[in-house]
């Protein structure tokens, strides 16, 4: 026990012995410094010293030395090397928050899965009556009320869509099927599923395939250009939506290109934001700044690129930039 206390204390003990050492070599290099003084102080703060240690040593184990007599099993070199009992509380107390911490964010995390997962079963329940709503709008015979009503369960269906996969964003790479797939069979059935809208806004489709395939998820890819298409949409009067495909240094890229009201140039760095709509056009209430934000994190996850053009008054170009095909080699293998 008389090691181990010396042990813990060497540097003490080392420090005071270096200063009594360094006073005596002080005194000896210098001759108007009396050496025998020092001398005799040295060995007087010395002794005091040892006294001091022996008093501590006495006074610091006779707990543990109570505990030995207590219980002569006791590994006191054990006990010795614990840790306090203040540490001991601190380690005790941050061990049941982390434990608490961990118990409630578990806790969290299965809230939010099954309230994603209700959410989600919400949304697949309200697409039966939006299916039978399609087939009432369909058999009614005043043209006015049936595009009207048309256009009102479109906004409806593309707000559901933008939720269910704003709930499915998070697991998209688990959800990914890479194949070659036939660019007019994404493009042309959400030209179809606009329709109604566009032909009440009095707005027409130019269509240019130059390139007629790529390397994606068509369900995603989908999805992106639908986004893409209803904000050319939405910001469009009575003009033609130009979609065109082509290839250019090895990439496939698919441009649309519409001659609405623009972007202001101080908002274009942040129409990808999470939430983002106008800083020119608050009193457009339709905008949720969701849109763009989801089409963004899709195409990321599909290794495309958007980029955007845009001039106020005079109509906005988004362009997707797929990735070469050996490129895909490293989305098969996450």
């Amino acid at each position: 026990m008389i090691k181990r206390f010396i042990i813990e204390r060497y540097s003490w003990i080392f420090l005071f012995l270096f200063l009594q050492l360094l006073l005596v070599f002080v005194a000896y290099i210098d001759p108007s410094i009396p050496l025998t003084p020092i001398l005799y102080i040295t060995f007087l703060s010395s002794f005091l010293f040892i006294i001091f240690l022996v008093i501590r040593y006495q006074k610091e184990t006779r707990f543990y030395k109570s505990l030995n007599e207590w219980s002569p099993d006791l590994d006191l070199t054990t006990i010795i090397q614990a840790e306090s009992p203040f540490e001991q509380i601190i380690e005790e107390a941050l061990a049941n928050q982390t434990q608490q911490l961990k118990k409630e964010s578990t806790t969290h995390f299965l809230s939010l899965e099954q309230e994603k997962d209700d959410l989600l079963s919400w949304i697949h329940e309200v697409k039966t009556p939006l299916t039978a709503m399609q087939l009432i709008i369909d058999r009614l015979e005043d043209d006015t009320m049936k595009t009207q009503l048309t256009h009102e369960w479109l906004r409806i269906y593309l707000l559901l869509d933008q939720q269910l996969h704003q709930k499915r964003m998070p697991f998209i790479e688990n959800d990914l099927h890479i194949e070659r797939i036939a660019i007019k069979s994404v493009i042309f059935p959400e030209i179809k599923a606009l329709q109604s809208w566009c032909m009440q806004k009095g707005i027409g489709f130019d269509v240019d395939l130059g390139e007629t395939e790529v390397f994606s998820d068509s369900k995603w890819l989908a999805f992106i250009i639908r986004q893409l298409l209803t904000n050319a949409i939405k910001y469009s009067e009575s003009a033609d939506i130009l979609i065109k495909t082509y290839q250019q240094d090895k990439h496939v890229q698919v441009e649309i290109q519409d001659f609405g009201r623009g972007i202001d140039p101080k908002d274009l760095p942040r129409i990808f934001d999470k939430g983002f709509t106008s800083t020119s056009q608050h009193q457009d209430n339709g905008a949720t700044g969701m849109g763009l934000y989801l089409a963004k994190k899709a195409a990321d996850s599909l290794f495309i690129q958007i980029r955007v053009s845009s001039r106020p008054q005079a109509g906005t170009t988004f362009t997707l930039i797929f990735p070469k095909i050996n490129e895909f080699h490293h989305i098969s293998s996450m």
